[in-house]
């Protein structure tokens, strides 16, 4: 695997994030292009209709396909940062940290991560601004 940092730790997937998501919305614009061309014509307005709630269907299920697993995953990465932080210090994660926070926090390394996750809950940081200050970059491959 190439080494991660903050210039490259997004994770794309080119069949799904480009080809399928393209194919998507193309049969749900031509859907609705063929609803329209479908109005004075009653004997194909049914079908045209069909067609165009299959693919919101299908548009709907692109989506929450992708949401649905990552939700999941933050739930995972906010209980695996705050067991790592609490075998760290022997305290919880600060209450203050936003699930944004600590999914940023997941990057750090262990000499790191205690001192980072303070300094986030105490000015607020950004997940931007809490990846940009990772020295030491810890890899994450695992995320879809």
């Amino acid at each position: 695997m190439p080494e991660q940092s903050f210039a490259k730790h997004a994770k794309f997937v080119p069949a799904y994030h480009f080809v399928l998501s393209f194919l998507v919305l193309a049969t749900f614009i031509g859907s609705i292009v063929n609803l329209f061309q479908s109005l004075d014509d009653h004997s194909r307005l049914y079908n045209a209709a069909l067609i165009l709630a299959l693919s919101t269907a299908l548009l709907f299920f692109f989506a929450f396909v992708r949401v649905f697993p990552l939700k999941a995953q933050d739930r995972a990465i906010r209980a695996e940062e705050n067991l790592r932080h609490f075998a760290l210090t022997g305290k919880l994660l600060d209450k203050r940290l936003t699930l944004s926070q600590i999914i940023g926090l997941r990057f750090a390394s262990d000499a790191e991560f205690p001192a980072l996750a303070q300094k986030a809950a105490n000015e607020g940081m950004s997940l931007k601004d809490i990846k940009q200050s990772v020295k030491n970059w810890r890899a994450d491959h695992d995320r879809l």
